[in-house]
């Protein structure tokens, strides 16, 4: 018999009452066909059960095409889960409304905003944007994209969220047109080199011009990657198969820095999955330590140790990835209060730097003292060592290599939370400002997040001309419930 936690019992749908209620009726009814228990159905999809119950209860509309095909998929549906969605997404197109959805808050007392994410890759489908309702909390809101240029919105949000840029406009710019069967000889070089150096510049194009631009193009060529694997044989067909999970796994790095932690950890978990088809123990460990990496930005109190600490048993001992797994570690345990742990555990990492440094490993190359500095620095604000936490933030951020612009406005953001934990309004305001640039420039959801920490914190000062400049043009950012 399956179990419903309280106040989470399935609702009465209506198939007829909306597309989004037809949906979750047939879901449910596929799965109690196919004997599957929610929890078990999660499971085999690795997702979280409480996605597939909101789902189910017509409670939330699911945002990821490739989640919906798997499910598809796994309940040999036929097409039939798709086809429904896609009807959904129609549906709400049509209309123009917005919705306002739950906020993403993982501290009681800061309501953290989920950021600006662009969850589509076309004109019909909808996109999540930071909203400031009238109680002055930020939550989620659902634009249709069109009605959205139609109606205008500030200059600031638009830039920050990509809209109007190349990465927005569809995939297929011919919807009734079918793809043609990929070649291999349509390549110079192999397929496989072709896409390591297009993923490559995708990876240098995010850091300095936002995930928006780069995750649309990384989700198409997965899809190519997987075609271009149904006709290779021997070592290109394994060699293309751990290209699709390198892709895999930056497009969860992508959907992370969006702010779109579900999107983030479908494509890690689809990462891990084909890491061990792949058979490469250190991309493997890699990414699970990419998922403690994650849970600790989740704010994850259960899972950010206990999955940085599987990753570690999993990596080759003394190794850089060992190192790098360490690092989460240490977040974690600062996120749980455990000040000894975290400190203990970060000193290790930093003791561990010149044995690593020659690792051959093509994983965590970025591991270095600053990258390590600014993790410690994550752990000191957690602890409430908010001076501390400043200095060290400050000292990272000027010695980052030229070209981490992204990355540059994150720290600046976590660095301006810091001087307001320390009383430093003026401080805080002026860096936060900075930072408020590289969000506006990238559309990172994690800059974003952190500014809206930001935001709260400052409201003991909200009089002061500085202070009451930053949050005015971080408001701008936002659009305004109505």
């Amino acid at each position: 018999m399956e179990r419903h936690q309280v106040g989470q019992q399935p609702n009465a749908l209506t198939p007829e009452q909306s597309p989004q209620h037809r949906f979750g009726y047939t879901l449910r009814e596929l799965r109690k066909v196919r004997r599957l228990s929610l929890r078990g159905l999660a499971d085999k999809a690795f997702m979280s059960h409480s996605k597939l119950q909101k789902w189910e209860n017509g409670d939330r509309t699911p945002k990821d095409r490739a989640e919906v095909e798997l499910i598809d998929s796994l309940l040999r549906a036929g097409g039939i889960l798709v086809d429904q969605w896609e009807r959904i997404g129609s549906a709400v197109s049509a209309s123009g409304l917005v919705s306002v959805s739950t906020p993403h808050v993982s501290e009681a007392s800061v309501g953290l905003a989920t950021a600006a994410s662009q969850q589509a890759a076309s004109d019909h489908e909808g996109i999540f944007v930071p909203a400031r309702l009238r109680d002055g909390s930020v939550v989620f809101v659902a634009l249709d994209r069109r009605a959205m240029l139609r109606g205008g919105m500030g200059l600031g949000a638009a830039a920050a969220l990509g809209v109007g840029t190349p990465a927005a406009a569809s995939s297929n710019a011919l919807p009734g047109l079918r793809r043609p069967a990929r070649s291999a000889a349509a390549y110079s070089g192999t397929p496989v080199e072709h896409f390591q150096r297009a993923r490559r510049l995708l990876i240098d194009n995010d850091n300095l011009l936002g995930p928006s631009r780069a995750v649309v193009t990384a989700r198409e060529y997965i899809e190519i990657i997987k075609d271009l694997r149904q006709d290779a044989k021997g070592t290109d067909r394994h060699a293309l198969m751990e290209l699709q999970t390198q892709y895999a796994e930056f497009a969860s790095w992508l959907y992370q820095d969006l702010g779109d932690f579900d999107s983030a950890q479908f494509w890690l978990d689809r990462a891990f999955q084909w890491s061990h088809t792949v058979g490469d123990g250190d991309l493997t460990s890699y990414v699970m330590a990419r998922k403690a990496q994650l849970a600790g930005e989740m704010r994850d109190l259960v899972d950010v140790v206990d999955l940085a600490e599987a990753a570690q048993r999993m990596a080759r001992p003394r190794s850089r990835l060992a190192a790098v797994a360490r690092t989460y570690e240490s977040y974690g345990h600062a996120l749980r209060g455990e000040s000894t742990d975290s400190e203990r555990a970060i000193d290790d990492v930093r003791n561990a730097l010149d044995r690593v440094s020659g690792d051959t490993t093509p994983w965590g190359v970025w591991l270095n003292e600053q990258y390590v500095e600014v993790h410690r620095a994550q752990g000191l604000e957690v602890l409430g060592k908010h001076a501390e936490a400043a200095e060290v933030f400050t000292s990272a951020i000027q010695s980052l290599p030229d070209g981490y612009h992204r990355d540059r406005g994150v720290y600046m953001a976590r660095a301006a939370v810091a001087h307001a934990g320390a009383g430093a309004p003026d401080e805080a305001a002026a860096v936060g400002l900075q930072a408020l640039t590289v969000a506006t420039d990238t559309g990172s959801g994690r800059i974003v997040r952190e500014l809206t920490r930001l935001d709260k914190a400052l409201v003991p000062w909200q009089r002061q001309p500085e202070v009451a400049e930053f949050r005015a043009h971080f408001d701008g950012l936002l659009t305004h419930e109505s």
